[in-house]
């Protein structure tokens, strides 16, 4: 059996390939949009990939299911359980619990295995010419290391109401129907690792095993006991906020995402062509350092830096309905690069890239130390962080909006009156602050966020 795992460490999220090397036939678990990683590694083992699935509807990222089942002929199984608001609307099998399927001389049986969300399903992999005994769980966002999936993003990012409750009672029954049921030894892949926000408390490692879940898993205990409230009570606190652009990443991966195909290069634009293009609406996505743009903050930007955080802030605060968009690269080999990135999140609309801002309309866009914070008596102070940061400790009558939630609360906010806008250190506030500038907002930034407002307070001499 081939087996491997492919890792966005920006979304923190995992897809998978299951290989039968004495057929040829391939399976690919929760693929990603940029499929050519999964084309590589299949040409590479002599494979085809033949069969496609995903675990469950994805909030976070855009799915690549029916990209690949597209590109390569392959079969599109999709799961069939949960109610009528959340059934996928394409797919060429449906899955419903128990269902099994080959890939060559591999066992894929689908568990139903609600919680995360109504129509979850796990896959347990048994590979026959070693035995019947299951080796591989593909949990997605059921089972992570170390924590479960969070039930609440329905509500939180889709429009639903008290679905978080329904939720956790079938994450309860999930764990001791199906999980804990499984023999100890079977290993666990998750669909997501440390930094997702589909969940709170997510392990660095990889994978796990039943077993390790079983011992040491802080819900374990509740699920064996059978205390289904004191579960509920703990997976429901401390959940950070979702980023609301989860709701319209639901809604596409649930009718079906618009397959890509072979796109041309993106052109280079002229700073000309660029001016017009921003005059007319079109957004700039400034991909330079923070200090950069702050030095030289072109009109009508939004600062997001190319790094590991690429792929979640342009979720939070870009949307496709908004705006045309403009890349400011180094390059047109990193212009690329960062356009499959943006697909992750289903910014397809790019229409070129620039690299330099020569002949562009710049201004300074510098942030105020920390001290200087009470000469902007009257402003809003503007809170970007999570609620849970918030919660430790904050600057007092700061408003708390979480800067994956800016485009949607615009009308919450003054465009009478300064807004002063920091995170914890000053890097996510630099890009909601950009964000806020390029809808007209009046902006200014703490440098060294919370933290040097932290030390700026501890340092005044006592009385």
């Amino acid at each position: 059996m081939f087996f491997e795992r492919f890792y966005d460490t920006d979304l923190a999220q995992a897809s998978y390939m299951v290989g039968c090397q004495k057929t040829g036939e391939c399976l690919v678990i929760d693929p990603v949009r940029d499929i050519q990683k999964y084309l590589d590694k299949a040409a590479e083992q002599k494979l085809r990939v033949t069969h496609v699935t995903e675990t469950h509807i994805h909030a976070d990222y855009l799915s690549g299911s029916r990209e690949l089942a597209a590109a390569t002929g392959a079969k599109l199984s999709l799961s069939d359980e949960g109610d009528a608001d959340w059934k996928y609307s394409f797919g060429s099998e449906k899955l419903r619990h128990g269902d099994t399927f080959m890939v060559g001389n591999i066992k894929v049986e689908a568990r139903h295995t609600p919680g995360h969300t109504p129509e979850s399903l796990s896959f347990l992999v048994t590979d026959t010419p070693r035995g019947n005994v299951p080796v591989m769980y593909f949990t997605g966002d059921f089972v992570f290391v170390g924590d479960i999936g969070r039930p609440d993003l329905l509500d939180e990012a889709a429009g639903g109401q008290d679905t978080r409750f329904v939720g956790a009672r079938q994450m309860f029954a999930s764990l001791r129907d199906q999980f804990l049921t499984l023999p100890d030894g079977v290993q666990v892949w998750p669909a997501h690792g440390s930094g997702s926000a589909c969940g709170k408390a997510l392990g660095a490692v990889p994978s796990t095993t039943v077993g390790h879940e079983r011992a040491l898993a802080w819900w374990s205990a509740y699920v064996q006991k059978g205390d289904e409230q004191g579960f509920t009570a703990e997976l429901l606190s401390g959940q950070p906020d979702a980023p609301l652009y989860y709701g319209r990443m639901k809604e596409q991966n649930k009718s079906g995402p618009a397959v890509l195909g072979e796109v041309a290069p993106l052109p280079e634009f002229s700073a000309a062509e660029v001016g017009a293009k921003l005059a007319a609406g079109t957004v700039l996505i400034d991909t330079r350092a923070k200090e950069r743009h702050q030095a030289a903050a072109p009109r009508h930007s939004v600062n997001i830096p190319a790094g590991n955080t690429f792929e979640t802030w342009s979720g939070w605060l870009l949307r496709p309905e908004d705006a045309d968009y403009v890349l400011l690269t180094e390059s047109a080999q990193q212009a690329e690069e960062l356009r499959r990135r943006l697909w992750m999140v289903g910014l397809d609309n790019v229409s070129g890239y620039v690299t330099s801002t020569d002949g562009l309309d710049t201004a300074q866009a510098q942030p105020f130390a920390a001290t200087e914070l009470p000469q902007h008596d009257g402003a809003l102070v503007l809170d970007v962080r999570k609620k849970t940061e918030y919660d430790e400790g904050h600057i007092p009558g700061a408003k708390q909006l979480h800067a994956g939630r800016l485009p949607w609360k615009l009308a919450e906010l003054p465009r009478d009156q300064e807004i002063v806008v920091h995170c914890q250190g000053g890097a996510r506030s630099a890009a909601a602050a950009s964000f806020l500038r390029s809808q007209g907002f009046n902006v200014t930034e703490i440098a060294g966020g919370y933290e040097a407002w932290a030390q700026a307070q501890s340092a005044q001499p006592t009385t």
